[in-house]
């Protein structure tokens, strides 16, 4: 019989796998029964501080609680192999990213900001979803949710990924993203959903962010360095450009940061996931994972494997 663990706070949510023996452990304290563990579930919010994994001579399988891998490569031991959350954090996330939009898009924080004040601006015209443009950098599970809810709010969408390939009802092409400084001109919004990878990594650099026109957005849910802060808080500071932010570089942002305090930038605290629909969808995601992994001896969505 397998051995899997999985974190404490999922262990009731996920309940009894057939043929498999459950344990809940959250990698700090020693592995239960850690000669026979096969497969760890990680921590959903703590998957940063992976510890241990080297003491579990059986492993097979690491199972993040997040779309993104990158901060768990290095810790991977030789042969064990890394799936992502696939699927999870899609709908969350996009609720999200659509948020910032709209609350940057409608000026919601300096309506926040007069508030306690008791101030009421004057009209003036605000800036609408309708008839803009958004181009979505990284069109997986997440960039197609949010394409699905900015579609709803008659926005054109300009799909990027790694690779081109058809239309999907949502989006009449997927630009490949050799093709993203093409587009970025057209761009009312730029919404930024991609994996961090080496080459995404910096991507949007000074010369990109360049080819947005005025009074762009800026919005990312994916990873913070793929875009260069230090160009990202020139162009804000001027207000030639404008940015929301649930993932930043460095990352937690430090209180002294100049992106706390620059002209049209809104920053979320990496909460895009952080929802109650996490612990619900993440347990029937494992189920299903832990499903496959008994039947076939591999877990599904393999992102790497350690020593390759």
């Amino acid at each position: 019989m397998g051995v899997v663990t999985v974190p404490g706070v999922l262990r009731e949510v996920v309940g009894e796998i057939e043929g498999m023996q459950v344990h809940p452990w959250d990698l700090r304290d020693p592995p239960p029964d850690q000669d026979r563990i096969e497969v760890v579930v990680a921590p959903p919010w703590r998957a940063p501080w992976i510890t241990r994994l080297d003491e579990l001579p059986a492993l097979r399988g690491l199972q993040l609680g997040s779309a993104g891998y990158e901060h768990a490569l290095r810790l991977l031991p030789p042969g064990v192999e890394l799936s992502n959350a696939v699927g999870v954090h899609d709908t969350a996330t996009a609720e999200m990213a659509l948020a910032l939009i709209l609350a940057a898009q409608r000026d919601v924080p300096d309506f926040v900001r007069d508030q306690p004040a008791g101030v009421w601006p004057g009209p003036r015209q605000r800036r609408s979803l309708a008839d803009s443009t958004a181009v979505i950098y990284g069109y997986g599970g997440i960039g197609q949710a949010l394409a699905r809810r900015l579609r709803a709010c008659e926005v054109r969408v300009i799909a990027i990924a790694r690779r081109a390939r058809p239309g999907d009802g949502v989006v009449e092409q997927v630009y490949p993203a050799s093709q993203l400084s093409e587009v970025l001109s057209e761009a009312d919004i730029l919404a930024v959903a991609a994996p961090l990878t080496a080459a995404t990594r910096g991507s949007l650099d000074a010369s990109a962010l360049a080819l947005l026109p005025d009074d762009a957005l800026v919005v990312n849910v994916g990873r913070g360095p793929i875009i260069d802060t230090d160009s990202l808080v020139r162009e804000c500071s001027t207000a030639r450009l404008r940015a929301a932010l649930d993932v930043t570089d460095p990352e937690p942002l430090p209180p002294e940061h100049p992106l706390w305090t620059t002209p049209g930038v809104l920053v979320s605290p990496h909460t895009a996931g952080s929802t109650s629909a996490f612990e619900p969808r993440m347990a029937r995601f494992v189920r299903s994972q832990l499903a496959a992994y008994r039947t076939t001896g591999r877990l599904p969505h393999v992102v790497a494997t350690g020593g390759a």
